[in-house]
């Protein structure tokens, strides 16, 4: 999911392009058959499937952490799969469709790309698609990907995780919970505020703030805080802004708990020190790995996960002070 740090000027064509002997092994077993781009054919009908060019475009941000995680799952399959990966970023919509203009016209053999502002990616998507570049969507847009024809999507059902959450919190007899959603119009944020509000018990408010600017996110949670005593659960939905809430609860002399979706490293530590109830773990390691790895599936054995039907999901997981334990080595090694 989903969280873009201060800067807004895109980064371009970030490339990793890694070759391991995997891509040795494929380029001395292929005789140069037909790669014509995005034609689906691999190495089922005699397509030379070697140095595959992937893009992944996300609408996340320049070094921020959550999307680290995403890149280092794809560059690790890339490594796997002898992929030429190509990493790119805009959290501005219009930015992030130009984007994948560029990779149609670097003529790349396949797109993975999030779906954060799903009417913003139809175009360059249907171009995509009329290049005969396949497509395959992650992260955000799980209600979307379908309808814009793309072959698979990997994420987690953010309603449905919203709703556990809401389910949580009534098992934590919760009476007034806020939800913090940092950037509006994403459809991701929405539909997890959304799930909440659904299956809790008490009192969800919704509190909009600019996630891009960490001292106004501070200031606004604050006052709201201190103008409702009543509030008694902060619900954020990004790991850094967890921790941010943990430091406004307290400037605001609440007694609010703080629980948060997405997890890192250092949540991790806020789990286990008792500052942060729980974090729901979307594994974006995983997404950012199943995504290109996929692409590679279907250029050289015409695989497609899920069918082309259903999403593979990678959340909701929950990880709570009795279980954090198991994921904290792999948070402390960068991969969850």
């Amino acid at each position: 999911m989903n969280t873009p740090p201060p800067p807004r000027t895109p980064a371009r064509s970030l490339r990793t392009a890694v070759l391991t002997s995997v891509a040795l092994l494929l380029l001395a077993g292929c005789s140069g058959g037909d790669s014509s781009l995005g034609s689906g054919r691999g190495a089922v009908d005699g397509a030379d499937t070697a140095g595959l060019k992937v893009a992944l475009i996300t609408h996340g941000g320049e070094g921020d952490a959550y999307w680290e995680l995403v890149r280092k799952g794809a560059e690790a399959a890339a490594a796997k799969d002898g992929v030429d990966l190509t990493y790119a970023n805009d959290s501005d919509p219009a930015g992030q469709a130009q984007l994948v203009r560029d990779a149609i016209s670097d003529r790349v053999d396949g797109i993975a790309v999030t779906l954060a502002k799903p009417a913003a990616m139809k175009a360059p998507v249907a171009a995509a698609r009329a290049a005969g570049v396949p497509v395959v969507g992650l992260n955000s847009g799980i209600d979307a990907w379908k309808s814009q024809g793309l072959l698979e999507y990997f994420g987690q059902d953010e309603s449905v995780a919203g709703a556990a959450v809401g389910d949580k919190l009534n098992g934590l007899k919760v009476k007034h919970a806020l939800c913090v959603i940092h950037e509006r119009g994403n459809v991701a944020l929405e539909a997890r505020c959304a799930g909440v509000k659904k299956t809790f018990g008490g009192e969800t408010e919704n509190l909009y703030v600019e996630g891009t600017d960490p001292e106004a996110v501070d200031a606004v949670l604050t006052a709201r805080l201190r103008q409702d005593p009543g509030i008694d659960e902060v619900v954020t939905l990004g790991a850094q802004f967890a921790l941010d809430a943990v430091g406004s609860v307290k400037a605001a002399g609440s007694k609010a708990q703080v629980a948060t979706f997405d997890l890192n490293n250092d949540l991790v530590k806020a789990i286990r020190a008792g500052s942060v109830q729980f974090a729901v773990d979307q594994q974006p390691y995983l997404q950012g790995y199943l995504a290109v790895d996929s692409l590679w599936l279907y250029k050289t054995n015409g695989n497609v996960s899920g069918g082309g039907v259903a999403p593979v999901l990678t959340g909701p997981a929950f990880v709570t002070r009795t279980n954090v334990a198991a994921v904290a080595k792999f948070a402390a090694a960068g991969t969850r």
